[in-house]
């Protein structure tokens, strides 16, 4: 009995520090390359940081709050949720769509979901590339 009452007693304890810690989630680093296939200009290149955890529509803020030449906006489709529409006031059309990819270890992965569902790793680097629609 007393081996449970201490357990128990430990177990409050533990959860009691998590939970009073002043340490909050931790910021994790993160670089964003914007690209553009229809122009020759050199792509732009970004770095910001994140609460872990958190969706690329975060760091997309973030970045559009401390940045003045970064700028985008999202549109919701009922059905799909939130999408990249426009990046440095480029926006996308019926010709043309921002695809969203990720780096990894100099591998790029093509995102299948969006910026309000993506969750970046630290020190990952993201790219949104204006391209030709299929």
């Amino acid at each position: 009995m007393a081996a449970t009452t201490f357990l128990v007693t430990l177990g409050c304890l533990l959860l009691l520090q998590g939970i009073f810690s002043d340490k909050g989630p931790e910021a994790v680093p993160l670089t964003l390359t914007v690209e553009n296939t229809f122009s020759n200009a050199v792509p732009d290149t970004y770095v910001t940081s994140i609460v872990e955890g958190s969706v690329l529509l975060s760091a997309l803020r973030r970045l559009q709050e401390s940045q003045q030449d970064f700028k985008f906006t999202v549109k919701e489709d009922p059905d799909f949720g939130l999408f990249l529409e426009s990046v440095n006031e480029l926006s996308g059309d019926k010709s043309s769509y921002w695809e969203i990819l990720a780096e990894n270890s100099g591998e790029l992965t093509r995102l299948d979901v969006g910026v309000g569902c993506y969750k970046p790793k630290a020190f990952e680097h993201i790219i949104l590339r204006f391209k030709k629609s299929f």
